[in-house]
């Protein structure tokens, strides 16, 4: 959405003068938001929290949620005895993970979260350039991962769509949201009005991406000189129906959160993170700069 809002002068309409740059990670991109190097980026939601937590008094805070269900998600393929419906399912089962995987860094939250006996599942730590080629070979059961990446990565090997099969987290009890927009809060406090301006702009962008995603690939593909259009709008659409217009997002609209599920997202990243001085709902985001509801309607 943010090459479209920008492609499309949504910004420069709102009086901003924007500029993107390529990101490599929450991990680095926070720490450059709290700094000041950047006035507003987007990062994991998790990651931020424990940004927030390591160090409390870090000029950091969510203004818009933009994954509403993270994309962490279990894939496995037909045959494999696993069913995207039934967490239960996954006992008995080996499971490939990358150990700085954030779809695994859910797995004890989502163990608690669904009473899964974990002494029955085999957990075999594997690197991210065999995490699917190690699935469709057959030498595991199942993977963790984003679910349109490792999904799109496997049709790319051959694997038919209708054999792939994705286990949302959050179809099973994961609060978590997932990426979202993150400002330097010294920046935000001078410049509310900016910030509430890139937020209109960007929501308009989502809404552009999503009634005419061949414009958003365009914007992609600009930048992206390797990518593939069929394979980036089908990565599109699935993030559209699975991460960003959710049912709570199309009664609700997007951007928003609510205290009660950030408050449950916190307690659930404590299930298998320590946390120094667990920050609050407050602490991690505000809707101060949103705009009203009917503004932020998808559809």
């Amino acid at each position: 959405p943010f090459t479209v809002a920008l492609d499309d002068g949504f910004y420069a309409e709102e009086g901003l003068n924007v500029s993107i740059d390529s990101g490599s990670g929450s991990s680095q991109t926070i720490p450059r938001i709290a700094t000041g190097n950047y006035d507003i980026g987007t990062g994991d939601f998790a990651s931020l929290v424990k940004f927030k937590d390591q160090n409390p008094d870090a000029a950091v805070q969510a203004v818009m949620v933009l994954y509403d269900a993270p994309a962490f998600a279990i894939i496995s393929l037909e045959g494999r005895g696993i069913d995207p419906h039934d967490p239960a399912s996954l006992e008995g089962r080996k499971l490939g993970a990358p150990p700085p995987d954030s779809a695994f860094a859910q797995w004890p939250s989502f163990v608690a979260i669904n009473d899964i006996d974990e002494s029955k599942v085999a957990i075999e730590s594997i690197g991210f350039p065999v995490r699917e080629p190690m699935l469709a070979a057959g030498d595991v059961d199942g993977i963790f991962g984003f679910s349109f990446s490792s999904y799109l990565n496997l049709k790319s090997k051959g694997v038919p769509p209708e054999d792939i099969k994705v286990m949302m987290m959050s179809d099973h009890g994961l609060e978590l949201y997932g990426n979202v927009v993150i400002v330097n809060t010294d920046f935000a406090s001078d410049n509310p009005d900016a910030v509430r301006a890139f937020l209109r702009a960007t929501v308009r962008g989502i809404r552009e991406s999503i009634g005419n995603p061949e414009r958003a690939i365009d914007s992609i593909l600009a930048r992206n000189d390797v990518g593939r259009r069929e394979v980036e709008t089908e990565r599109l659409e699935m993030c559209i129906r699975d991460n960003i217009a959710t049912d709570w997002v199309m009664e609700n609209g997007v951007g928003d959160a609510t205290p009660e599920r950030l408050e449950a997202s916190l307690d659930q990243i404590g299930i298998s993170y320590e946390y120094t001085a667990r920050p609050s709902a407050a602490d991690i985001f505000t809707s101060e700069y949103l705009p009203d509801i009917a503004a932020r309607k998808l559809n």
